[in-house]
């Protein structure tokens, strides 16, 4: 089904003698940033050790591969492709040897001008070994003149633009860095007195790691054997974090500062029942990630929630035959509805978001021969208009159906009834009602509205979406 798919996942600890163990255990719970590949780079003091291939974290690890990775510290990586082929080569976190020693990084994110400085590298004699936008940051670290590790990381970031969240592994110490407007998360936690950073707090709670806080904008970590210390060495800016970590991506049971995912996106449910109300005898989500906020429509007007689709976990890779009456069979390989929940209802569908609307179309279509009366397709977030650019793998802009159509033709189109979108002021309203920062400037909105935060320099920065169902 084509949701949008998040760049990454990243993981890193220090000073624990089971690092790589946890750091399996944290890309673990980190495993829906990224289904594509996965790694490991872990260092004793002396020289890194890695271990990355493609395929889920259960497919690359086993007893022998961890055995391997030997040492206190580690970093680890789960990706879905944005910028960058699906291949072995772009895996993370990439390892190289150059005039300083070993190095190894993983990314969370999207450089806005990596294209223009790969060519300017290229012209000065970088010869690149991957076609992902990370090693662009390697290339700029490596030629750089200063003479610390941490001075040409920052050196190097100072050159990068849009989102990023990394985590970076020599010998001797672990570094985090995220970009000065907070584009993707990055937190920090404590474990056995050992130091852990995550793309989520998800990845804390399975190896009993206590939050801390999160990585600020703008803001590099080192650890080593001196302890933790905290640099702010980029301009401040205005914080842009992505408002879809909210809807979509980040585990129901993280923690995003003070805001629970889990009860925003209720909220947000409510929210949409407030602004979209229906008359219908019962709620249905679009599982997994349409649940909570079905779960605040509900709640919000008083009608049942009904398990009326079921979503099959283990299809893992489906191979598509060719013939379109095959294909169109798709979605049902993931879906099913329950015709004896459904069967003479008026219903209402809570999806989290649409993008081209084929999926929509399907599980309307789906419903109706379950025997609905009425479908009212209610989505907890507002039209996407435009593709992102730092770090969510979007169709380009004219394959979105938001962009092209109005929210009556859309209506049409998936053949519901009734369409709803929540608005940008409901999306803000559900985040503040749960903290006190919700306010909008906080918050990347431009695959809504078309306000990028950060200059596009590159004419062209994300590859179309792959075709899924």
């Amino acid at each position: 089904m084509p949701k949008l798919k998040e760049e990454c996942g990243v993981f890193g600890i220090y000073g624990h003698m089971a690092a790589s163990n946890l750091a399996y255990l944290g890309l673990y719970s980190l495993q829906h940033r990224g289904q594509e590949s996965a790694g490991i780079v872990s260092t004793d003091g002396n020289k890194l050790f890695h271990h990355r291939e493609m395929g889920l974290v259960t497919e690359v690890f086993d007893e022998e591969s961890i055995s391997g990775l030997k040492g206190s510290a580690a970093i680890g990586h789960v990706r879905y492709s944005t910028t960058g082929s699906s291949h072995n080569k772009n895996t993370q976190p990439l390892l190289i040897t150059y005039e300083k020693g070993e190095l190894a990084i993983g990314h969370n994110g999207n450089l806005t001008n990596a294209t223009s400085l790969r060519q300017e590298l290229e012209i000065e004699g970088s010869i690149f070994q991957s076609t992902t936008d990370t090693e662009v940051i390697v290339h700029l670290i490596a030629r750089s003149k200063e003479q610390t590790f941490l001075k040409r990381i920052i050196e190097a970031l100072t050159r990068c633009r849009g989102a990023y969240s990394l985590v970076f592994l020599t010998p001797k110490a672990l570094v985090a860095a995220r970009d000065p407007q907070g584009f993707r998360p990055l937190v920090l936690g404590e474990v056995d007195g050992s130091y852990v950073v995550a793309s989520e707090t998800a990845a804390f709670e399975l190896i009993e790691a206590k939050y801390i806080r999160e990585v600020e904008p703008g803001e590099v970590l080192i650890i080593n054997e001196d302890g933790l210390k905290s640099f702010k060495p980029f301009p401040k800016m205005k914080q842009a974090s992505c408002v879809f970590e909210y809807i979509y991506f980040s585990r129901p049971d993280s923690f995003l500062g003070e805001r629970n995912i889990y009860q925003v996106r209720k909220e947000m449910g409510r929210q949409l029942a407030v602004e979209h109300p229906a008359n219908a005898d019962i709620v249905v989500a679009v599982p997994d990630s349409g649940v909570p906020a079905a779960m605040g429509y509900a709640e919000e007007l008083g009608i049942p929630l009904e398990m009326g689709l079921l979503r099959s976990h283990y299809i893992g890779r489906t191979f598509i035959q060719p013939k379109q009456s095959i294909r169109n069979l798709g979605v049902k390989l993931k879906l099913n509805a329950i015709k004896e929940v459904i069967n003479g209802k008026s219903v209402v569908v809570v999806d989290d978001s649409i993008v081209r609307g084929t999926t929509s179309r399907k599980i309307i279509k789906m419903i109706r021969e379950a025997g609905a009366k009425e479908v009212h397709m209610r989505i907890s977030s507002p039209p996407m208009k435009f593709s992102c650019y730092y770090g969510i793998d979007t169709p380009v802009k004219n394959e979105l159906i938001a962009n092209t159509l109005e929210i009556d033709e859309i209506n049409h189109y998936i053949t519901s009834d009734t369409l709803g979108y929540l608005s940008i002021k409901g999306i803000m309203k559900a985040i503040s009602n749960y903290s006190e920062i919700g306010e909008k400037e906080n918050f990347c909105l431009a695959c809504f509205d078309g306000n990028y935060p950060v200059k596009i320099t590159d004419e062209k920065i994300t590859n179309p979406q792959l075709d899924l169902f």
